[in-house]
């Protein structure tokens, strides 16, 4: 049998016992110089400014065309938009046919769902 070598064990060390850390103290502020005022003076307030005109009935209405909101135009899909359309309508057809049948007929009947709904807009 081979002697193992002893570790060495430590004892932890209390608080007490350790060296105290001393952190650095918190920077302070000069105090700010008071300006010294000359006697006989005092500080005056500027004029207030003048109210704004109040508006009328009539001029706080706006004008009920602008009121409205306008209808969006109907925006073009890009040819990226419309392949993605037709990636999903093939995916949800052959489901539909539990995924056995022609790829390409799906695809194409896809196709032909998507460009109609896109003509109808």
């Amino acid at each position: 049998m081979a002697k193992e070598p002893k570790k060495k064990v430590t004892k932890p060390v209390a608080a007490s016992e350790a060296a105290p850390t001393k952190k650095p103290a918190p920077a302070r502020k000069a105090p700010a110089a008071k300006s010294a005022k000359p006697a006989g003076t005092s500080a005056k307030k500027p004029a207030a400014k003048p109210a704004a005109p109040r508006k009328t009935a009539a001029t706080a209405k706006a004008p009920a065309a602008s009121r409205t909101r306008k209808a969006a135009a109907p925006t073009a899909v890009s040819p990226e938009q419309r392949y993605r359309m037709i990636q999903d309508a093939a995916y949800y057809i052959a489901e539909r046919h539990g995924f056995t049948g022609d790829n390409h007929a799906f695809w194409l009947q896809a196709e032909q769902e998507i460009d109609s709904q896109l003509a109808a807009k």
